[in-house]
């Protein structure tokens, strides 16, 4: 295991972000926060992905880098700007910092760069883990690219881990955020058929998964941050529902998806899930926290 050290992080202020700097700091490490306004705090760091930007003088002397930033994929429409808006953000921004870490002498040992589960696309009941071949559809194409550019500071003797992370469980924000309400309010249930899979993993346990990733010198490549039971949206909403104590006899049609949030956004995000399984943290001796979702349920809400 690695000594403790310094550690930059991107999308600091994000709701896994924001959780792994205070999990930084209680385990002892330095964080260094890029923003992307003026540096205000000495723990600061600007960038600016957009100008191309990036005060390497501040990253001097950091072990390791945990990089989340990225423009929202589930706010808005996926129009062609929106589009373009997300892949730029990731691909871009990774290529920045990519850069300016394989120039810092000494270099940092580590790179840890956030990917999602959409890397494999809609694959029904197949299990997939690390192996698994990069699927179609726009995730997959921008979550290949957002790893490749991550990818070229191996060049330079920099361990990448490539975090393909699955739907996050929060207490509150994120996915489960958004779906609490209509649960309580009784409407909740299934999307579409809800056969599809949910690759899920609480926030608790992402966090402490990136903080192990850090210090686990052997573990490298693209690594699939999920819980090791997927579910179908049809158990989900089920057990979500038992949860909350409420009904879940509604459901979402397919064509109002659709006409709702647009053909691909409702394709790849809502209807066309994937089995992910986490082979190699289970391969490296991870331990969950929540291992199964209704006790996960439970615990958050």
């Amino acid at each position: 295991m690695a000594e403790r050290g310094k550690i930059a992080v991107t999308g600091a202020s994000g709701l896994v972000g924001s959780e792994l700097v205070s999990m930084l700091r209680r385990d002892g490490f330095e964080v260094r926060r890029l923003v992307r306004r003026p540096a205000k705090a000495d723990d600061e760091v600007r960038w600016d992905p957009d100008a191309g930007t990036i005060d390497a003088e501040g990253l001097r002397g950091i072990t390791g880098a945990v990089h989340l930033a990225g423009d929202n994929v589930a706010s808005g429409r996926w129009t062609k700007a929106k589009k373009a808006k997300i892949r730029d953000s990731r691909v871009r921004g990774t290529a920045l910092l990519a850069g300016a870490l394989a120039k810092l002498s000494p270099k940092p040992r580590v790179l840890i760069s956030a990917s999602a589960v959409g890397y494999y696309g809609a694959c029904g009941e197949e299990a997939l883990d690390e192996s698994a071949a990069q699927g179609a559809g726009f995730l997959a194409s921008v979550c290949g690219e957002w790893e490749a550019a991550a990818a070229s500071v191996r060049e330079v003797g920099i361990r990448v881990v490539q975090a393909r992370i699955g739907i996050v469980l929060a207490p509150r924000g994120g996915a489960l955020g958004k779906m609490k309400m209509p649960f309580l309010l009784g409407v909740g249930g299934r999307i579409g058929d809800g056969q599809q899979y949910m690759s899920w993993i609480t926030l608790e346990d992402l966090v402490s998964a990136l903080v192990f990733a850090l210090q686990r010198e052997g573990l490298e490549g693209p690594v699939n941050f999920v819980s090791p039971t997927p579910v179908t949206n049809a158990d989900f909403t089920s057990t979500l529902g038992r949860v909350l104590k409420r009904p879940t006899v509604f459901s979402v049609p397919k064509f109002a998806l659709r006409l709702g949030v647009g053909s691909d956004m409702a394709n790849e995000m809502l209807l066309g899930g994937s089995r992910v399984i986490p082979a190699s943290l289970h391969a490296h001796g991870f331990r969950w926290e929540h291992t199964t979702l209704e006790p996960a349920l439970r615990s958050l809400l």
